[in-house]
């Protein structure tokens, strides 16, 4: 039998230039996950597969188009004529030279690379009315609301590059009270989120089939915007840059594909600030890049419920390579929003360290999710210090009140190697599954745990293998 993984993966090398491999893609899934050389040779073929962003010699210096580096004038209009002009010329790079840029919304075009220099800066305005409505998405839900800060729809061959900063502004006293978090400024009679006519009536909406034009929030419902969106995007570039303070989550390519994300540097511990949430994407590269985070660092998603149904587009080629995870609630998760499934993510020569880091490796959905989440891949792993558990595997996932549904999901084909832990938190691995539905074919190969406070918690779990694995050096056997 050929899975749909099998298949998916077949298609990949048919359409590349490593058709001549093709074969070894017939093997049925569960030998996928023990075929460790040839797992690795796929992530491989994947990247040589994605295609590069390459660009104009042209150079559009924002200040010739009216920009002032004062950090108080709105200078919305001075790039909006740049990377239009620049456009239109057919591409090159948007320059954004030394000192300090307040702006609302930046809108990217197709040929364009927003370009910033060593020691420039962008402010991004904390007035709400300076992000227009667009096509986006909240938590998994598509929707219509704030535009992000940094926003491309429907553009090729686009990119933010330069080792200057990108500054959201948001703190306790702006963005991240609409959270509803006396942790982060908000005080009863605050407006926010959790308002009844806000985040669960777009959720209500999506779950009734109410077209996306309709769901028209912004003003007046508080849901904050994504800081840098590619949404329906092919071959685009993220390099260098430094993020901080998000008004929400920070990298967020969306229906995308062949996207790198290549030595960026986060720093943002605001509410839902995740660090990198690939979401109904293809061929995503994150590598080099440095995540100290108020969330998950890197969390893969598929949209949430029924909407993530309705979309039906799985996430799957996710390689993240050579990263480091300080501050988060994980350090790679998926999920959960998770609907449309996730398959085929590689994970490698990642360092994991911080008391503030609560996993190394989490997938969270639900019964109201579902989704199929397999073929996970992850080797040549350091982890100093996580607070819960190295490997969490959850089906149960419930952070909003009543989370329980009718779409059972999937777990299966996770494999972790090579991964040496100097404290492991609570657990090595907690994984929780459904009896019709177990999480199945977890394998630790040469996995070194020194502390760690239980062995594992597992229930619903088939086929857990442990091979040269010892966790507060004993030697770990395999649970059938």
């Amino acid at each position: 039998m050929i899975t749909n993984k099998t298949f998916t993966l077949k298609k990949i090398l048919l359409l590349t230039a490593f058709g001549i491999l093709a074969v070894s893609c017939t093997k049925h899934v569960s030998s996928l996950s023990s075929d460790s050389d040839n797992t690795w040779k796929r992530m491989e073929m994947v990247l040589k597969s994605i295609p590069q962003t390459r660009f104009s010699d042209k150079v559009y210096n924002i200040n010739d188009f009216g920009a002032v580096a004062d950090g108080k004038t709105l200078n919305t209009t001075a790039f909006e004529k740049a990377i239009k002009k620049c456009a239109a010329n057919g591409g090159g790079q948007v320059l954004v030279p030394d000192g300090k840029y307040l702006t609302g919304a930046i809108h990217l075009e197709s040929n364009v690379n927003l370009h910033l220099a060593d020691k420039a800066e962008i402010l991004f305005s904390l007035n709400p009315k300076d992000f227009p409505i667009v096509h986006t998405s909240w938590e998994g839900t598509e929707v219509m609301n704030y535009s992000p800060l940094i926003y491309a729809k429907n553009k090729t061959n686009v990119a933010v590059t330069g080792k200057g900063i990108l500054n959201g502004q948001a703190d306790s006293t702006n963005w991240w009270i609409w959270a509803g978090s006396k942790n982060y400024g908000w005080k009863k009679g605050f407006p926010s989120q959790n308002d009844p006519t806000n985040r669960e009536v777009l959720v209500d909406m999506a779950e009734k089939g109410v077209p996306v034009s309709e769901r028209v929030f912004g003003e007046g419902r508080y849901l904050r915007p994504n800081f840098i969106e590619f949404f329906e995007c092919n071959t685009v570039l993220v390099k260098d840059v430094t993020v901080i303070n998000s008004p929400f989550w920070i990298l967020h390519p969306i229906k995308t594909n062949n996207i790198i994300i290549e030595s960026v540097t986060v720093n943002s511990h605001g509410p839902n600030n995740d660090g990198c949430d690939p979401e109904y994407s293809q061929n995503v590269v994150i590598k080099n890049c440095t995540f100290n985070t108020g969330d998950d660092c890197i969390a893969i998603k598929a949209g949430r419920d029924g909407d993530g149904r309705r979309v039906a587009i799985p996430s799957k080629n996710i390689i993240v390579q050579n990263c480091k995870m300080i501050d988060g609630h994980g350090g790679v998760v998926i999920g959960s929003e998770i609907s449309a499934g996730v398959n085929n993510v590689f994970v490698e020569n990642c360092v994991m360290d911080s008391p503030n880091l609560d996993r190394a490796i989490r997938i969270k959905t639900n019964s109201k999710r579902g989704g199929v989440i397999e073929n996970i891949f992850v080797r040549n792993l350091e982890v100093g210090t996580v607070k819960e558990c190295v490997l969490k595997l959850n089906m149960f996932y419930n952070v909003y009140g009543s989370q329980t549904g009718n779409f059972i999901p999937t777990i299966r084909n996770v494999s972790l190697e090579n991964v040496n832990v100097k404290n492991g938190g609570k657990y090595s691995v907690w994984a929780d599954g459904y009896a019709a539905s177990p999480v199945e074919n977890i394998t630790l190969k040469n996995v070194k745990i020194q502390k760690v406070d239980s062995l594992y918690l597992l229930k619903n779990v088939k086929n857990i293998k442990f091979i040269d694995t010892y966790v507060n050096s004993k030697k770990v056997e395999s649970v059938k």
